[in-house]
């Protein structure tokens, strides 16, 4: 299973380009459900909830802001083909406006999501960033106590001692 997953694609969209991907996404699902189911929302929004997490899976570190904030657009633009409102400009905009008071909880979820998706990859970036810093400043000490130990060299007839880390750098 590990290895199916490690072949799928991983691209990496920056902030904008995930909002469009999104968006895009969500009109052609729209219109394909339009097209053959007649614009069944429980199929718009079970693909809008993977939709979402495609999205946040696949934004940029950089940019993981934006998957939460992008995705409710999505479902507004794609939301529009599926509403089915006649009469006019006024008849089309009161149909997308129901749709979306309807179908908010579909909204809610893949914004929710995409949310908890975006935050555990930034926590996980954290982490990662933090023990690089803990192990570079390990590394620092420990060469800086051998610097000062070889400088001093040991007295005749005693022992070495070890080289210390600094009480900041243990904590870690």
């Amino acid at each position: 299973m590990a290895q199916r997953l490690r072949r799928l694609p991983n691209p990496r969209f920056t902030g904008l380009g995930a909002g469009l991907f999104a968006a895009a996404t969500m009109l052609a699902i729209a219109f394909l459900d339009r097209l053959l189911l007649d614009g069944a929302p429980l199929v718009y929004g079970v693909l809008f909830l993977l939709v979402s997490a495609v999205t946040a899976l696949w934004v940029r570190t950089a940019d993981l802001v934006t998957a939460p904030i992008s995705v409710p657009i999505a479902f507004a633009a794609g939301a529009y083909p599926i509403a089915g409102g006649t009469g006019g400009f006024g008849g089309q905009t009161m149909a997308l406006v129901t749709t979306l008071a309807v179908h908010a909880g579909w909204l809610y979820g893949g914004t929710l999501i995409a949310g908890l998706i975006a935050s555990v990859r930034k926590v996980r970036q954290m982490g990662r960033r933090q023990t690089a810093r803990d192990a570079a400043a390990r590394a620092a000490a420990t060469r800086a106590g051998a610097t000062a130990y070889r400088a001093a060299g040991p007295r005749p007839g005693t022992r070495a001692p070890r080289p210390t880390v600094p009480r900041a750098v243990r904590r870690g």
